[in-house]
């Protein structure tokens, strides 16, 4: 984690790394698997330091978004979730899977619109740099609990 954490303070350049600042950062290195909000943020950082503020939080991620260490998401569900690029990467983001009963939020690492890209950049000569796809639905845990919600009322 030192090594990703080092990568990332390099691209703070004329900002200072504040122990607040490092903190959020070591906070969504440990979570990079989740795509946390400020708030879910702002309570894990707060386990940890009582002094960091909300305000702190949403100050900070707003730098990192715009120094690009930091993904700003929206899912539709009224909250801007914040996740980790990777430091100096040339790859196109991955997609998600939305779930509509539970919110879970998955990854899909594949990229299948290479080809799509292609096509596009080829016939309107437009160069693409990046991509972004979400899918909503409903996650397998919530297909499951609907079915057996469904033959519950059906047995009623």
């Amino acid at each position: 984690m030192e090594n990703k954490l080092e990568a990332y303070r390099r691209q703070f350049k004329d900002y200072k790394m504040t122990p607040q600042r490092r903190l959020i950062l070591e906070t969504l290195l440990e979570n990079q698997d989740h795509h946390l909000s400020a708030e879910e943020l702002y309570k894990l950082v707060h386990e940890k330091d009582k002094d960091v503020g909300l305000a702190t939080i949403y100050r900070t991620l707003e730098l990192l978004d715009e120094l690009q260490i930091v993904q700003k998401l929206n899912f539709g569900d009224g909250r801007s979730r914040y996740e980790l690029t990777q430091p100096h990467s040339d790859q196109h983001h991955h997609h998600h899977l939305v779930c509509l009963r539970c919110q879970q939020i998955y990854e899909v690492k594949e990229d299948l619109l290479h080809q799509l890209e292609t096509l596009i950049e080829r016939e309107h000569g437009f160069q693409i740099q990046d991509h972004r796809v979400s899918f909503f639905g409903y996650c397998r845990d919530c297909v499951q609990a609907q079915k057996k919600e469904g033959a519950a009322e059906n047995e009623r």
